[in-house]
C-alpha cells in the first residue's frame, strides 16, 4: 500500500485531502514550514506525521501530492521526481479523485467555502458524505455517495475538474495578478461550465452567471423575480434568518438558517435548489438550522463586553457582506473594522473599493499590506488606502489596547493574511 506524502501539507486545501485520505484508511504524511497554522490542530488529531521540509523525507514507495505554492525546484518536488514516484498537483489529485462519487463542486468569486460547509453539512445529515472546505476541514467516508468540495478559480485550477454538479456562487474580478478582467474571470467559469455532466446551480441575481452557457440543465436562485428557486419574506430573528423558498412561483416551504446578511440566504438557497434536484425531501434539508459555521468566516466570540469576529474577508464584497451581517445581527452596537489587506497588487486594484466598503463601518484600523511572494510592493502603503476613509487610523501590533475604548462595540478582524495576530495580541493586553 503506498503512502500519500503531502508536499505543504499546513494549505487548507491540503490540510483538507490529507483529512479525506486518511479517514478513507489510506496512510497519510506530509511535510511544511516550520510556522504553526490552524490548519495543523485537526491533523496532529488525526495522526498524521508532519515533517520540516527536507530532501530525506522522499523515499520509494510514495505517491507525491504537492501544494500548488511550491514551484517545481522545490527541494522536495525535484527529488520526488528524479525517483520517478507518481506524482500529482493538488487539484490533479482532487479531480481524479472525485470522479468516484457523486461529485458537487462549488465555485465562485465569494461564498465558496460557507456554502462547501453547509452543502456538506446537510449532505452529511442523510447520506454518507466526503467532503473538502477550504477552512482545512476535510473528512471521508469509505461509503460515501457524494462529494462536496471547494473549486477555486485561480490560475483556472478548477478546470481539473469534470463534476457531477457545481454550485456557482458569483463571478467578479479578483486576484488580478492572475487574470485580466471580469470578462477573463467570465471566461474560465464558462470553460468549467461545459465541463459539468448533470448540472448546474448558479445564482440568478449574478449578472454574468446569467451568461453561462452549458450542456447540461442550468437552474436559477436568488431574490429576485425569475429565479427558479426564489427567497420571499426573509427577516431576521433571534434564531438567524427566516424566509420562504419558491420553486418556479410555487411556495415550497420556510426555512430558517443561523446566519445573517443578504449572502447566508443565498448561500443556503444554493444548497436548499441543489438538494431538491436531488431529490431530498424538505425536512431533510431543514438540517440547515443547525449548521454551526466553517472557520474564519464570521466567527466570533465575546470579549469582555465586546463582540469580537474573526473573518477571512479579503475581497471589498466581502467586507460588505461581513459587516453588514454585524450591523444584522447586532442592531444596537457600534461596528468596528480591522483590516488588513491582502497582496499589493490586489489592493492597488480596488483601493477606492476597499474604501468605499470600509466605510460601512463606524470606524476603521488598517494594518499594513501582507504581501505575497510573488509580487513587488512598488510605491503602494497603507497610508494610500487610509488617506480615502474618513474615521481610519493605523493599527500597529504593541498599540491594540486603544480598541479598547469601544466598550459594547462590534470588532471585525478581517484579512487573508496574519491578521489573527493582532486580534490575539488584543486578547493578550487586555486581560
Amino acid at each position: 500500500m503506498t503512502t500519500y506524502h503531502f508536499i505543504g501539507i499546513k494549505g487548507t486545501g491540503m490540510s483538507a485531502l490529507a483529512q479525506i485520505l486518511h479517514d478513507a484508511g489510506e496512510h497519510v504524511q506530509g511535510s511544511d514550514v516550520d510556522k504553526r497554522f490552524f490548519t495543523q490542530e485537526a491533523l496532529e488529531n488525526k495522526g498524521i506525521p508532519l515533517f520540516p521540509f527536507d530532501v530525506a523525507n522522499i523515499n520509494e514507495g510514495l505517491t507525491i501530492i504537492a501544494g500548488n505554492a511550491f514551484k517545481d525546484d522545490h527541494e522536495e518536488i525535484k527529488a520526488a521526481k528524479e525517483l520517478g514516484l507518481p506524482f500529482y498537483r493538488y487539484h490533479e489529485f482532487l479531480g481524479q479523485y472525485a470522479d468516484q462519487y457523486t461529485s458537487i463542486a462549488v465555485t465562485g468569486a465569494h461564498g465558496k467555502t460557507s456554502t462547501t460547509g453547509l452543502l456538506s453539512h446537510v449532505l452529511s445529515s442523510v447520506e454518507p458524505t466526503s467532503f473538502l472546505i477550504g477552512d482545512g476541514t476535510g473528512r471521508g467516508h469509505e461509503n460515501s455517495k457524494y462529494f462536496a468540495f471547494e473549486a477555486c478559480e485561480y490560475r483556472r485550477h478548477f478546470l481539473a475538474y469534470e463534476p457531477d454538479y457545481a454550485i456557482m456562487t458569483n463571478i467578479d474580478f479578483d486576484h488580478p495578478d492572475y487574470f485580466t478582467s471580469v470578462e477573463d474571470v467570465f471566461d474560465a467559469f464558462q470553460q468549467m461550465a461545459k465541463q459539468v455532466k448533470r448540472g448546474i446551480i448558479a445564482c440568478g441575481d449574478d449578472e454574468h452567471l446569467q451568461q453561462i452557457q452549458a450542456k447540461v440543465p442550468v437552474v436559477y436562485y436568488g431574490l429576485g423575480e425569475g429565479n427558479d428557486f426564489q427567497a420571499q419574506n426573509v427577516h431576521e430573528t433571534e434564531a438567524g434568518t427566516e424566509f420562504d423558498v419558491f420553486v418556479r412561483n410555487t411556495f415550497y416551504d420556510t426555512f430558517v438558517i443561523p446566519t445573517y446578511g443578504t449572502h447566508s440566504v443565498l448561500n443556503a438557497l444554493s444548497v436548499i435548489a441543489l438538494c431538491h434536484y436531488e431529490g431530498f425531501e424538505s425536512d431533510d434539508i431543514k438540517h440547515l438550522r443547525s449548521f454551526e459555521g466553517v472557520k474564519r468566516r464570521f466567527t466570533e466570540k465575546t470579549f469582555n463586553n465586546q463582540i469580537i469576529i474573526d473573518d477571512y474577508a479579503h475581497h471589498h464584497r466581502e467586507i460588505e457582506a461581513t459587516i453588514e451581517s454585524a450591523r444584522k445581527k447586532y442592531p444596537n452596537r457600534e461596528v468596528v473594522a480591522i483590516f488588513q489587506p491582502h497582496t499589493y497588487t490586489r489592493t492597488r486594484m480596488f483601493l477606492q473599493e476597499f474604501a468605499d466598503s470600509l466605510g460601512e463601518a463606524d470606524y476603521v484600523y488598517l494594518c499594513d499590506i501582507f504581501g505575497s511572494a510573488r509580487e513587488e510592493s512598488g510605491k503602494l502603503s497603507i497610508h494610500d488606502l487610509q488617506e480615502k476613509i474618513d474615521q481610519s487610523y493605523i493599527l500597529n501590533l504593541d498599540e491594540t489596547s486603544v480598541l479598547k475604548q469601544y466598550e459594547d462595540a462590534v470588532l471585525i478582524f478581517m484579512g487573508a493574511g496574519d491578521i489573527q495576530k493582532f486580534q490575539e495580541a488584543y486578547e493578550n493586553d487586555s486581560e
